[in-house]
């Protein structure tokens, strides 16, 4: 177990790293290439969901009915050469298009993990697991943030983007004999579904159309979030990217490492109690958090917003573990992969394709009628979309134990 959930956490961390990369370099990027608000929030938002969440259902179904191996490493090359090519961008569209890369590479790696993690770890312990996989996530976050900020002060934004993918493709390439020969499934009936029947099946269950629901709210909260606080902070507060960076990424790995192994224990705890009831707690946190944040967008210092937007922080990252595992437990053997690329659609979707744009948008159109604080206004979003997940998981929360019991 061990050693699969280190290569795992790797993948996720490089993953998220380059994913997240564009938004600390957003306010370089934008200047070097004269962009505006609207053109980053297209850039960081629409350019990379729409081909991650479409991609991630049919490389979920090849991890299913495959080798996750192959599918995983050949995902992590992908998006790390797409990377690496978008150091040489010169115009919006070039970098557009190489974003649309590293989405399609980015796509399957997620519900690959899953399956590996389905077919080697038991349930008792996968709640453990998929929080360690997911631990990758504010690892890359505070490594993005605070060393891609400080390096682009001293070297630029291309050199970060040319060396993040570099070493994603020596981890690729790592991962094809670290990972081992991945065990076969018995040959179940889930396993020779169509494609569509998997899905329709999933969906047909209440208490995943309520999961689904939830991620979708996720999605408009979580990626306006990370898409713009950054910006929001060095415009608002005038920090530098370095400050904002390091004080930002590290809070953001912190509150994420306590999230995803805390949350992980604590589902696996849910799970064991056989209560059925498994997303009351994040549930909680997102309505708390959709106060903080509200705070932290009107604070009238910057730490005092970087102190709000904690809590925020911890629940996307406490989310992680609960959500996957409790559609894991929806979906059964041989599905874990496809419901993971479900929620992943759910959530990255929508949310992360329409979110950032509408707050570039606003921010935009109050710039250009000289209303101060128009970053802020268009990040009301995130504290909006926080309260409606709260609200719909705690309606999952009774469904999913309804579910159970007639299991």
């Amino acid at each position: 177990m061990a050693a699969i959930c280190i290569v795992l956490l790797l993948i996720n961390a490089f993953s998220q790293i380059d994913r997240i990369l564009p938004f600390i370099l957003a306010e370089k990027i934008k200047g070097d290439l004269e962009l505006t608000d609207t053109e980053m929030g297209l850039l960081t938002g629409l350019a990379f969901a729409v081909c991650y969440a479409l991609l991630s259902l049919p490389l979920a179904r090849a991890a299913d009915r495959g080798s996750p191996r192959l599918v995983l490493v050949s995902c992590v090359l992908i998006w790390s050469v797409m990377t690496t090519l978008g150091g040489f961008a010169a115009s919006f569209m070039f970098l557009a298009l190489t974003r649309f890369g590293v989405a399609f590479g980015e796509a399957g790696a997620v519900p690959a993990g899953h399956a590996l993690i389905g077919r080697k770890i038991g349930p008792e312990r996968r709640g453990l697991a998929i929080g360690l996989f997911a631990m990758g996530i504010p690892l890359g976050t505070m490594a993005g943030f605070a060393a891609g900020g400080a390096i682009a002060d001293v070297f630029g934004w291309r050199v970060v983007l040319m060396g993040a993918g570099g070493i994603g493709v020596l981890i690729g390439l790592l991962t094809i004999f670290v990972a081992g020969p991945t065990p076969s499934l018995p040959r179940i009936s889930s396993r020779d579904e169509p494609f569509l029947r998997t899905s329709l099946y999933l969906l047909s269950s209440s208490a995943f159309r309520w999961l689904f629901a939830g991620a979708v709210f996720l999605g408009f909260a979580g990626a306006p979030f990370y898409a713009f606080s950054i910006p929001f902070l060095i415009r608002t507060h005038g920090f530098t990217a370095t400050e904002v960076g390091v004080s930002f990424g590290m809070l953001q790995g912190l509150m994420g490492i306590l999230g995803t192994l805390g949350g992980g224990r604590w589902f696996d705890h849910a799970v064991r109690s056989g209560s059925g009831r498994v997303l009351g707690p994040p549930a909680i946190l997102f309505l708390i958090a959709s106060t903080t944040t509200t705070a932290a967008l009107f604070a009238p210092t910057g730490w005092m917003s970087i102190a709000l937007f904690v809590p925020g922080m911890l629940s996307f990252s406490f989310m992680l573990p609960w959500g996957f595992g409790a559609a894991h437990l929806i979906a059964g053997p041989g599905r874990q992969a496809q419901a993971t690329s479900l929620v992943m659609i759910a959530s990255g979707l929508a949310g992360p394709a329409l979110g950032p744009l509408v707050v570039g948008i606003v921010s935009d159109a109050a710039t250009a009628a000289d209303v101060p604080n128009g970053l802020g206004l268009g990040l009301l979003i995130v504290p909006l979309a926080s309260a409606l997940a709260g609200i719909v998981y705690m309606i999952t929360n009774q469904r999913i134990a309804t579910f159970l019991r007639r299991q």
